[in-house]
């Protein structure tokens, strides 16, 4: 019966298998690596749970891998066509899990401070490992070939500076802003910026970058319902994937509510190029919980609740998997340090969710959206020309 659920997958990845004993299930194709069982009952975990259990056996060191690492082996399941051969019962358990996903996303204030401690107060120590100099944790900007991740970082903040049509004095809130990176670098431009995370680690650092560098910047641990004030423009770069399904038009209406007449704002998300899905259960249970990646109809549904115009969207495909090629390359020269910071298992979970996101991107099942919304009064531009000056 293994075969019966198994082996569609196995062919339509090209993934060779090995069972205990040595006797091989499947032939890799040529490029494709093999995965090993240690235990036979492991071979059904992967069979009914391709999409958890795959990680959880590598975490706990269940499953080996020759010709090729974790990246290669998650390419291959990560392969339009093994969904395609998935069995019945096994997607319609995702459809399942997909439902229980919704409960735990953040409809409350408490649930949302859950949800971001759970992953960005693992410690600060841990993202200095792998992030830029600048503690970016999002998606780079890959203007032109060959370029460091500290230069398509910055590449980024320029490229999001240009699309929020900045004046000097202006008045900016950034929602979800991290380490403050992104907040620093719109105040070094002359604007006066405030900031709000619900991580107590990243505000920590944030506040001390600002104190260093003398900018004006204020920081605060705050959900951005709470905010009351109006601002110029709104910035929002990597957060609304922590928002949740139920909750996209409660974040659009509070870009609305806190922006002024003639405002702009700039929202910067994973979405998905493809109609809404479930988030992945490895995702969900182990890196963000709560969390809800977008389609492009949902979000602009979600803009159609207030009075803001979509003026200017913009799809990065392969940005992003460059991006977590690089963090990946970081943490794996940096590895020995996250086991002592942490232990074995966590750095190959860790492993595996960056070499997961990277292949989803790789295969388009992810990308990037920019949009860019404004105010009624807010002046037209008459084209793109200011967005891609100077790069």
């Amino acid at each position: 019966m293994i075969r019966t659920y198994l082996h569609p997958l196995l062919k339509a990845s090209g993934i060779g298998c090995v069972m205990p004993g040595g006797t091989v299930l499947h032939q890799a194709i040529e490029g494709r690596p093999t995965l090993s069982f240690h235990h036979s009952r492991d071979i059904w975990k992967l069979a009914l749970s391709p999409d958890v259990g795959l990680a959880e056996l590598y975490a706990h060191g269940r499953i080996s891998i020759s010709g090729g690492d974790i990246y290669n082996l998650v390419y291959a399941f990560l392969d339009p066509a093994v969904s395609e051969a998935m069995p019945l019962p096994i997607r319609m358990a995702g459809s399942f899990f997909g439902l229980v996903n919704r409960l735990s996303q953040g409809r409350t204030r408490r649930q949302s401070r859950k949800n971001v401690h759970a992953h960005y107060d693992l410690g600060n120590a841990l993202y200095g490992l792998f992030l830029d100099k600048d503690w970016q944790y999002s998606c780079a900007y890959f203007s032109s070939p060959g370029m460091t991740l500290d230069a398509a970082q910055q590449a980024k903040k320029d490229h999001i500076r240009r699309k929020l049509r900045l004046e000097p004095g202006a008045r900016v809130l950034d929602i979800g802003c991290g380490w403050g990176g992104m907040a620093l670098d719109l105040a070094r431009a002359g604007a006066v910026v405030k900031g709000v995370t619900l991580s107590d680690q990243q505000l920590d650092l944030a506040r001390r970058r600002a104190t260093k560098a003398k900018l004006p910047v204020d920081f605060a641990l705050q959900d951005y319902r709470e905010e009351k004030a109006l601002y110029d423009r709104i910035v929002s770069v990597g957060m609304l994937e922590h928002v949740g399904k139920t909750q996209l038009a409660r974040f659009f209406n509070s870009v609305e509510r806190c922006l002024e007449k003639d405002g702009v704002a700039l929202i910067h998300t994973i979405g998905r190029p493809q109609s809404p899905r479930p988030t992945n259960r490895f995702i969900q249970k182990y890196i963000f919980p709560g969390g809800y990646i977008p389609s492009l109809s949902e979000l602009t549904l979600a803009v159609e609740t207030t009075s803001l115009a979509i003026s200017d969207v913009e799809v990065l495909f392969l940005h992003y998997a460059e991006t977590l090629k690089s963090w990946r390359e970081n943490f794996l020269r940096n590895r020995d340090d996250v086991v002592r910071l942490y232990d074995e298992r966590f750095a190959r979970i860790w492993e595996f969710y960056l070499a997961s996101s990277e292949a989803c991107f790789r295969h388009k099942r992810l990308v990037v959206y920019q949009l860019q919304l404004v105010k009624p009064d807010a002046a037209p531009m008459m084209s793109r020309d200011y967005i891609h000056s100077g790069e």
